[in-house]
């Protein structure tokens, strides 16, 4: 990089302004016809409802797993749809895109409106931005050690590589969805939704809670069907999908911003990641590991954030995080990040806020 883009770099993270990163994306990117939206949701869904089916009439499980871990993929990539369509990007039309966006939700879960209004209006809207975004907000040594001792065991959990899924669950998807109080004018939309997604879930439960009775003549019989078929995918959706949250915002070399240091480049630029999967699980992911053009300007459809991100990348060298996904990585990062340091800009491990304390309390004695 050069003296003079040093300087232009220094100047656009503190006007916070992304106009200039918006500019520099070609207008191709943004082109979203109605038949490429609705083949993704409908390829997906035909996959989803193929292995369902498998799940209902496949019992030994050395086969069952492989089609446990295909269900959750397309739950996964059903999702993804429907991430792109409550931003506007899948379709040109605003109904369109919520009677897909709220489809292809049902297998996750999620809550069409409130996924709408704690993604897109404030993580999007304020992301690594301190007491503003919520999606792995880190904490600070002083409230750790203010915890008690089984919040402290949970925070452990949760930011170790094998609770992230335990972090979305808890976090987000039950306190910032299905249990929260939505603001006054979102109350009723929430509640239709709301309403919408728990008759689904119920109505598959009875369903082949039925089904599973009737063929086995026994309530274990009916359970296991109704936790293979509906349960074990939402919980491997959850385990999916915070991984991936994760990696997308928590990396060593990513810094969480007090309010006032804040500013948008900042926070979509830098707080953000473009990882490279495995070209064959994109068929299922939708390039959603391309993350930092979708955080610029969520616009551009899941297929056109890799051309996106190749006009970022040439126009802001060196700013970008872009990385292979490695497990190796991921397991690295939630070793090194657990808390964080918003005066000194810099995430901390246990050991680090232990002796991060010790410090304060010696140079004030």
């Amino acid at each position: 990089m050069t003296d003079s883009s040093v300087v232009d770099l220094k100047k656009l993270e503190r006007e916070g302004s992304l106009k200039p990163v918006i500019d520099a994306i070609p207008e191709a990117a943004y082109n979203n016809p109605t038949w490429r939206g609705l083949s993704y949701f409908f390829r997906d869904l035909a996959i989803y409802v193929g292995v369902i089916t498998l799940l209902v009439f496949v019992t030994n499980p050395l086969l069952v797993l492989p089609i446990e871990i295909l269900t959750i993929l397309a739950v996964t990539g059903l999702f993804v749809v429907a991430h792109d369509s409550a931003h506007g990007a899948l379709f040109n039309s605003k109904r369109k895109n919520a009677v897909i966006g709220k489809l292809a939700m049902l297998p996750s879960w999620h809550v069409y409106e409130a996924w709408v209004l704690g993604h897109n209006r404030i993580h999007h809207a304020f992301t690594v931005r301190q007491g503003y975004d919520f999606v792995w907000h880190p904490v600070t040594a002083e409230e750790y050690a203010a915890k008690s001792w089984n919040s402290k065991l949970m925070h452990r959990i949760e930011w170790s590589w094998m609770g992230t899924g335990a972090y979305y669950l808890i976090e987000v998807w039950w306190h910032k969805m299905i249990a929260f109080k939505p603001p006054a004018r979102w109350v009723k939309s929430i509640r239709q939704d709301r309403i919408f997604t728990g008759s689904f879930v119920l109505l598959m439960a009875v369903g082949f809670g039925i089904l599973g009775y009737a063929r086995t003549h026994s309530v274990l019989g009916a359970l296991w069907l109704v936790g293979r078929v509906e349960i074990i995918p939402f919980v491997g959706f959850c385990i999916m999908i915070g991984s991936v949250v994760h990696v997308h915002h928590v990396q060593t070399d990513i810094r969480w911003w007090k309010r006032g240091e804040w500013t948008k480049f900042k926070g979509q630029m830098e707080g953000t990641t473009v990882l490279r999967v495995p070209k064959g699980l994109n068929f299922f992911f939708h390039w959603i590991m391309i993350h930092t053009p979708h955080h610029v300007d969520m616009r551009i459809p899941m297929y056109n954030l890799e051309m996106a991100a190749k006009a970022i990348e040439k126009a802001f060298p060196n700013v970008v995080h872009d990385a292979p996904w490695r497990f190796g990585d991921f397991r690295r990062s939630t070793k090194a990040c657990k808390l964080y340091d918003f005066e000194a800009g810099r995430w901390m491990t246990y050991a680090d806020g232990r002796e991060f304390l010790a410090n304060r309390v010696a140079s004030v004695a």
